[in-house]
């Protein structure tokens, strides 16, 4: 099988989290990853992003698959499940919307910069040494703090359903799948 250059875009995940890890900063190169496969869904009603462009998603074909570091084991039902597709996907908005939250508090000067990841969106990881405060307004920081906690949370996540079951288990109930698809749903519902 041939291989075209974006069969390669597992490397841009190991690129993101290695970035961010030594400056917090590139955390908002993440957003490319939020704006590009809503863009295929809008504008080309399909999830091509997913499909062939996600990172995320070939890195967990080159552990689980390729590296075997996945039982490969089937996907529990309820995981695919509409209500636990959907319910993670508010949960996510809400978390995500959160972060925002903070960031504009921040910004507002109602709260300070907390230089810290909070993985699973619990536990509270001081994270210092990746920013010189002043470097940017804080709330430019705080973004990236809140932004590379929730990238981080969602890889750690995907690497647990990769090794319990199939190498690509996240992508079954991905965020950014379950909008994708649900406009790409709606869009094709509106042509009929």
């Amino acid at each position: 099988m041939k291989k075209h250059w974006y069969d390669y875009l597992w490397i841009w995940a190991i690129i993101y989290f290695s970035l961010g890890f030594f400056n917090i900063l590139f955390a908002w190169l993440g957003m490319i990853d939020f704006f590009l496969p809503l863009g295929f869904a809008i504008f080309g009603s399909n999830k091509w992003f997913c499909n062939h462009l996600c990172g995320r998603g070939q890195l967990y074909m080159k552990l689980g698959a390729d590296m075997k570091c996945s039982r490969n084991k089937a996907t529990p039902k309820w995981m695919y499940s509409k209500w636990f597709r959907y319910g993670f996907l508010v949960f996510f908005l809400t978390m995500f919307g959160n972060m925002v939250f903070q960031t504009y508090l921040v910004g507002a000067g109602a709260a300070s910069l907390r230089e810290a990841i909070k993985m699973f969106w619990t536990f509270r990881i001081p994270w210092g040494w990746t920013y010189t405060k002043g470097i940017v307004p804080d709330w430019i920081a705080q973004f990236s703090f809140g932004f590379y906690s929730l990238m981080l949370t969602s890889l750690l996540i995907g690497l647990i359903v990769m090794i319990l079951y199939k190498p690509r288990t996240w992508c079954t109930f991905c965020p950014m799948g379950t909008m994708t698809q649900g406009i790409c749903k709606l869009k094709s519902h509106k042509k009929n």
